[in-house]
């Protein structure tokens, strides 16, 4: 970590050799000024300059080319005046590699462990404040950068950093990467609630999915007299936890679902009508009941970054971009053209438009893989997703779904009970077709309306 500490030696004769330089600078032309700062940061250093006798902040931002002259840096930033200060700020890049920021040191911080189960490191600001994000707060993120910036470094932080303090029963993940590269190695992960997705066609029933789960969780929180997902788990889910009788079914969990996309782009270009719709829908509705989506591109543009898509994610990162116009679409100001890659990022949150300057960290190959093969190995009963063939079979006629139906039917009446995870354990079937015969044994009688998350009251009697 980089802390706010005293420079080394080499760094004061540095920051001592370039005041003199920037003070005679300005005395040359008449300007004396008054250096009454100089801090080291960690990809710059920055001087905070008083002026001696009055001057117009334009004419200060004319001596750029001068100082760049004078420090022998092609890229000196002059910022006059500072915000809500009566100082003048420059800032010099410093020369040669910079230090690399571990993930894995990170998340043994006490701040990184006291946080909430869903906040992630982001990476350090320009002198060394770690900065996490709870993202069931943001609710939902936009990420560009180009290739080489470090994006896909940045969602393996989040992904891991969401894994170290879960387990399926608190999160699951619908990870989508129609690059195929990237997020592969996460396959088998029992977290997953489908295997990584590599075919736009699916992403699209993916999300599909994630609207209809919306919808049953607002009925589940409307029957509980709760408000939102992190409501009902303090007030239905825990405590039915501690209290639990081994004669008695538990609420449903209702964990957290992340949906990552490593190139919307790729999506968007194949269904755009289809995809804005269900992000829209999507990002308006499902922070409440704990769905969140993370949607990166290399391609920012206008036709992927829509008007609607914009205006429902406010929270961005922007690595580093090609032009001024990708800066513009991911963050609507330029500044992500001048980011040096390799992490390097502005970050907008939804509390605040202003940006901030963050260095990523850095999940190596390495511990990428030991920490797959570790969570790998571990074991949970978990349901999965089942993506249908076609997006509308969950509510057409399923031939397989009828075929079980009498299996469906003799097991909620031998067991007296009857939810979706119930039959998928027991029917050994994915979440949709579970969820189909539910429907389908209620409109035969057989089970009744839910109500909130306990399972289904069995309406006839044992055979």
């Amino acid at each position: 970590m980089i802390k706010k500490s005293t420079p080394l030696q080499q760094s004061r004769e540095a920051i001592k050799e370039m005041s003199e330089a920037i003070q005679a600078t300005f005395s040359d032309f008449e300007v004396p000024v008054k250096i009454v700062d100089a801090v080291e940061g960690y990809r710059q250093f920055h001087f905070y300059l008083q002026p001696q006798k009055p001057v117009r902040m334009k004419s200060i931002l004319t001596f750029a080319d001068d100082l760049r002259y004078a420090l022998s840096s092609d890229k000196v930033e002059i910022e006059a005046p500072i915000p809500d200060q009566k100082l003048i700020g420059i800032t010099v890049p410093k020369k040669g590699p910079f230090p690399e920021l571990s993930w894995s040191d990170q998340i043994k911080t006490k701040e990184f462990i006291s946080s909430s189960r869903i906040t992630v490191p982001v990476g350090i600001d320009e002198f060394g404040e770690s900065v996490l994000i709870d993202l069931g707060k943001m609710p939902h993120m936009l990420i560009a950068g180009a290739s080489g910036s470090g994006k896909s470094v940045l969602l393996h932080s989040f992904i891991n950093s969401l894994l170290e303090k879960n387990t399926p029963e608190t999160l699951r993940l619908i990870l989508c990467d129609p690059k195929r590269v990237e997020l592969a190695i996460y396959n088998d992960l029992p977290e997953l609630l489908t295997p990584v997705i590599f075919e736009p066609k699916k992403v699209l029933r993916a999300l599909s999915w994630a609207i209809k789960e919306m919808e049953r969780r607002y009925e589940i929180l409307a029957a509980e007299k709760v408000q939102n997902i992190s409501q009902y788990h303090k007030e239905v889910y825990e405590p039915s936890l501690k209290s639990k009788k081994k004669s008695e079914e538990l609420p449903e969990s209702l964990p957290f679902i992340f949906i990552f996309v490593d190139e919307l782009a790729d999506v968007m270009h194949a269904y755009p009508k289809e995809m804005e719709a269900i992000i829209v829908r999507l990002t308006q509705m499902s922070k409440t009941v704990g769905i969140h989506l993370v949607l990166a591109t290399q391609r920012p543009s206008s036709s992927v970054l829509t008007g609607a898509i914009k205006s429902n994610i406010p929270s961005r990162i922007a690595l580093s971009l090609a032009s001024y116009v990708d800066s513009r679409m991911i963050i609507d100001q330029n500044g992500a053209e001048k980011l040096v890659g390799s992490g390097d990022m502005l970050f907008m949150d939804n509390d605040t438009p202003q940006l901030r300057r963050l260095q990523g960290y850095i999940v190596s190959t390495p511990e990428l893989s030991a920490r797959m093969k570790r969570l790998k190995k571990e074991s949970y009963d978990a349901f999965t997703l089942d993506l249908d063939p076609q997006p509308e079979a969950y509510f057409s006629r399923d031939v397989d779904v009828e075929d079980m139906y009498e299996d469906a039917r003799r097991a909620v009446i031998e067991v007296g009970k009857a939810s979706t995870s119930y039959l998928q354990r027991k029917l050994r079937i994915g979440y949709s077709r579970a969820a189909r015969l539910m429907d389908l044994l209620e409109e035969g009688g057989v089970i009744g309306p839910q109500t909130g998350s306990e399972p289904r009251e069995i309406l006839i009697d044992k055979e």
